[in-house]
């Protein structure tokens, strides 16, 4: 395939470095001085809202006294506590059924909705001056990093993984949705000649017929980036095109969308629109199946520039997967360290896990590792300049959007600074949540779904339970030992599969990822008798004190793991 510049691609260039430029600068010099820059920002969060039902409930004027960086923080620690979601969700559940000046002056611009630790997601607002400041400045500072680290990765078409941008809505007419999806949408008209696909391709309910659809589309063009969270799309993507790749050639070669998947009609229609037979190009992908037989990215997409996906946590198993199936000088560009609650900052380099915070427009507070398992109103919290190289952190962030002192219950590592401010990188959660692909499986929603099965399955009463998560399988294995020893496999099976449908119900991101396959179904074993007994005995033996002994009943752990396989029938 020969070079495809896109029309426009020196305006879209110009233009992302004109306003990425200044982004940088701007981030460049606040992090020169991290005290001014976080009292600063916390400041303006607390003069916002001073008058909101939460900002006077804790003391926000009081706060604002304070005369120095030091008094104000303090203050700010004595007064507001550590929050979890669920300690906010009161104040949220008011804005969505209408009041203003709840959280923060006003009402949100949108929710987004992700899973929490409890049956019901969370709805996390997002503000007009929360999107415009954080969402908005750094995509623009992103695409700038792009452009530097690869100077042509605007050339080509942009193949953009999103969620759909509008959901539904909350009591009060706010919208929800995916912030990725919204960012999307919004992006200047100068640049919506990059995407092959129109934003309406995300709206296909059926996973299968949405990434045929987009891979239809994309593969048809000379794409030079790939913009998506989890690399485990990346795999899903191409078993899509190693499935129908005769299916797409004879779609390229004709200019159609093939029947077979179920594509909405209107959807079908606005995609339809932008067809017309491409009968070179088939001949080009028809070429390069007889040449290398299973065609990879590296084959139809040659002048790859950027991926951009998550390469940490567990991610990495995925990337491996998929890595070595682009061009061999294609970077991967680390989608950075951020979360539905909080995009915390920004990568400013492809190829590396670093990212650096927005300190000039959230205000952080970290607590040490050896903290973790009790966060308190008397933990020591640390300031960003506080923070230590190769230390693990818990951040806990307050945004415009009215998060305050939110418990991102994530571990992060400091990997160096930029100026004052730290270079962090994800590891991993801390409260019990697992996510193999992003679908942040909490240990209580599998507790609650393995009861409510077994009691809708009236099966006899299990004894003990356990689930493990498997990142090379990308599925979890449930684990029962029933009182009845005489209970069988199949029907153990059964329950699994009800656990499965229960986790669907409860959490709206494990529903996606297994509908989507990128998570596989859970697989069953049965326990032998006293299992949870002999695991402990075996523990101790290998020095575990008894009296400190714990087991969490969801887990991510190859050795308790194998030693409960161990005790299998």
């Amino acid at each position: 395939m020969k070079e495809q510049r896109v029309k426009g691609w020196w305006l879209i260039r110009l233009a992302l470095t004109i306003v990425g430029k200044k982004g940088l600068a701007e981030l460049k010099k606040a992090s020169m001085d991290a005290k001014k820059s976080q009292e600063r920002v916390l400041r303006s969060f607390l003069e916002g809202s001073k008058d909101t039902v939460y900002g006077r409930e804790h003391n926000f004027s009081g706060i604002l006294e304070a005369k120095t960086p030091e008094e104000l923080f303090a203050a700010y620690h004595k007064n507001v506590p550590v929050n979890d979601y669920e300690s906010l969700r009161p104040y949220v559940e008011r804005h969505k059924n209408g009041e203003p000046d709840i959280l923060f002056p006003g009402k949100p611009k949108m929710y987004a909705t992700t899973s929490g630790t409890t049956r019901e997601p969370k709805w996390i607002p997002i503000t007009e001056q929360y999107y415009q400041d954080v969402y908005k400045k750094s995509n623009q500072i992103w695409f700038y990093t792009m452009i530097q680290n690869k100077p042509k990765v605007f050339y080509g078409k942009t193949l953009s993984i999103v969620g759909k941008a509008i959901e539904g809505a909350a009591p009060d007419g706010t919208v929800y949705g995916s912030i990725s999806g919204i960012s999307q949408r919004d992006i200047p008209h100068f640049m919506d000649d990059l995407h092959p696909a129109p934003a309406d391709v995300f709206h296909i309910a059926d996973y299968k017929a949405r990434y045929y659809a987009i891979m239809r589309m994309g593969i048809e063009k000379d794409v030079t980036l790939i913009i998506t969270a989890n690399p485990s799309t990346l795999v899903e993507m191409q078993v899509n095109a190693n499935e129908f790749y005769d299916e797409y050639v004879s779609d390229i070669e004709n200019g159609t969308l093939s029947g077979r998947f179920p594509i909405p009609d209107e959807i079908r229609a606005v995609l339809e629109a932008r067809l017309k037979p491409n009968p070179k190009r088939a001949e080009e992908l028809r070429q390069l199946k007889v040449r290398f037989g299973t065609v990879l990215p590296k084959h139809y997409w040659p002048h790859m520039q950027v991926v951009n996906v998550w390469m940490c946590g567990n991610t990495s198993i995925y990337l491996d997967k998929i890595r070595n199936s682009f061009p061999k000088d294609a970077v991967f560009h680390e989608f950075g360290y951020f979360a539905t609650e909080c995009k915390a900052g920004i990568v400013l380099k492809s190829n590396t896990l670093d990212t650096v915070p927005f300190g000039h427009k959230t205000y952080f507070e970290f607590a040490h590792e050896s903290d973790f398992d009790d966060i308190n109103p008397r933990t020591k919290l640390y300031q960003m300049w506080e923070l230590k190289k190769g230390e693990r952190y818990c951040p806990v962030v307050t945004t415009s959007a009215g998060l305050y002192r939110y418990n991102m219950t994530d571990v992060v590592e400091v990997t160096g600074f930029y100026n004052e401010y730290p270079l962090i990188k994800f590891i991993q959660k801390t409260n019990g949540t697992i996510s193999l692909t992003g679908e942040k499986l909490h240990e209580r929603q599998f507790i609650d779904a393995v009861r409510s099965a077994a009691n809708e399955m009236t099966l006899p009463p299990l004894n003990f339970f356990v689930g493990f998560a498997n990142p090379e399988k990308s599925n979890y294995r449930f684990y029962y030992e029933f009182v009845d020893q005489t209970v069988l496999s199949d029907r153990a099976a059964e329950l699994t599969k009800c656990i499965d449908k229960r986790l669907q119900e409860y959490n709206p991101e494990y529903e996606s990822k297994r509908t989507s396959n990128r998570l596989k179904a859970p697989e069953t074993a049965l326990l032998v008798k006293d299992s949870f007994e002999q695991f402990k005995a075996a523990c101790i033996a290998r020095g575990y004190r008894d009296g400190q002994f714990k087991l969490n009943l969801l887990m991510q752990d190859p050795q308790r793991q194998a030693m409960f396989d161990e005790l299998t029938k």
